[in-house]
């Protein structure tokens, strides 16, 4: 860089056009925000209404549509107590030949909690019920049994000489199918072929049961068909009942192998269950916060393409009218005004002052934005008092009006100077 030119770069240079104010920058952004925090708002209000229906699934203290308080009211009425329990080491040390088990989410426990499970279910003589255990569940807790794809879940008959089935009759079954070669069973209520009830008899005096799906158990469900008198039947058959809720928050999840859960999520009658197995951050999250993100990810590229809509240089076209160029100047000066724009008026004025000057002192156009140039060419034509030529061409942008419309008769000066000369 030359002297000249390090001369003419600005010190303390004034805002210019490209630094919007703060007024500006919300002016622009207030569109965008407001967008925004109206898809906040409908997205918080739509996850708190879905997971209001949903909040205590199959939990005996929840009266909301998917919990089972009403059954268990029920069973108190009869007399029959009903203890929650969410540990494995609890729900372990009720079982007894007086208790009735219902595991509600088989699929969240590990293979080291489901054997140990296993181990003490069976040892214990009473009577167990497995809620929509997957692939991987009935693996460990009931050996020789397969789970097969879920079907609908609606109203089915129980078909089959299982008492509390034959008892209660119709109720909503479904959910995922069981089948079993050479054991002990009762299979009821079939779906498509295969039974979604299934009871395994072991030699002892307990008994396992699997039901393909919790629809029937749900509070909005309880008072539908035959439902109540399945659950109190299947559940009633004990004075006791343990109403297990595992969860990964569970100690014994961490021990034996190490894992969180068995990696199945086909419980529930076919909806998705968090299994807990080797899960990854991403498998934590709900499936609808992932969609929310990818549609609010969508929008924001769509919203950048609309913003970045000129996708190349703009066009020239002819006016309808003719304007004076006395308008123009006075339009654009008003223009640069309203943006404080000091800087761009003053390089401008510059640049047409250098432009209409450098063929007076014999200098080429790409010549006379140069300092090097064009400063020793002045110097040579123009013989008069001395001015500093490279502040005046070159230097910085004025700090107010007052110093702009000054440099603008400096100019006027100079080039009537070189014109007369």
């Amino acid at each position: 860089m030359t002297a000249a030119t390090t001369t003419a770069s600005p010190t303390s240079a004034s805002p210019t056009s490209a630094s919007p104010t703060p007024h500006q920058v919300w002016k622009r952004a207030r569109g965008l925000l407001l967008a925004v925090l109206i898809l906040a708002i409908g997205g918080i209000t739509f996850a708190a209404v879905r997971s209001g229906d949903h909040h205590g699934r199959l939990d005996p203290r929840s009266a909301d549509p998917f919990g089972s308080r009403a059954i268990a009211e029920l069973l108190k009425d009869r007399g029959i107590s009903v203890t929650v329990a969410t540990t494995l080491d609890e729900a372990t040390t009720a079982a007894d030949p007086d208790t009735t088990l219902l595991v509600a989410r088989p699929n969240l426990l590990t293979p080291w909690q489901q054997h140990r499970l296993r181990t003490a279910t069976a040892a214990s003589a009473g009577r167990t019920v497995l809620i929509a255990p997957g692939p991987a569940s009935v693996d460990e807790l009931a050996p020789g049994v397969r789970a097969e794809p879920p079907g609908k879940v609606t109203e089915r008959a129980p078909a089959c000489a299982f008492p509390a089935a034959r008892g209660a009759g119709t109720a909503d079954m479904g959910g995922i199918r069981y089948t079993a070669e050479g054991l002990d069973t009762l299979a009821c209520y079939p779906s498509g072929g295969l039974p979604a009830l299934l009871v395994l008899k072991p030699s002892g005096r307990g008994d396992t049961v699997l039901l393909g799906s919790p629809d029937f158990l749900h509070n909005e469900r309880l008072a539908r068909h035959g439902n109540a008198s399945l659950a109190l039947r299947l559940l009633g058959s004990r004075p006791h009942v343990v109403w297990y809720l595992p969860s990964p928050a569970d100690p014994s999840a961490t021990r034996g192998d190490g894992r969180t859960g068995s990696g199945d999520r086909s419980g529930d009658g076919g909806r998705s269950e968090d299994s807990g197995g080797e899960s990854s951050f991403l498998d934590l999250i709900p499936s609808g916060w992932i969609w929310g993100t990818l549609q609010l990810t969508l929008a924001a590229v769509l919203a950048a393409v609309w913003r970045a809509r000129r996708l190349g240089p703009l066009v020239t076209e002819r006016l309808p009218v003719a304007i004076r160029a006395s308008e123009s100047v006075e339009g654009r000066a008003r223009l640069y005004r309203k943006a404080n724009a000091r800087d761009r008026a003053a390089a401008s004025l510059r640049s047409a002052t250098r432009t209409r000057v450098a063929p007076f002192i014999g200098v080429s156009s790409h010549g006379a934005h140069s300092p090097d140039v064009l400063l020793p060419a002045l110097s040579a034509r123009l013989t008069g008092p001395s001015v500093d030529r490279s502040t005046l061409l070159f230097g910085p942008p004025p700090t107010d009006d007052a110093a702009l419309v000054l440099l603008a008769d400096q100019l006027d000066a100079l080039e009537r100077e070189v014109r007369t000369s």
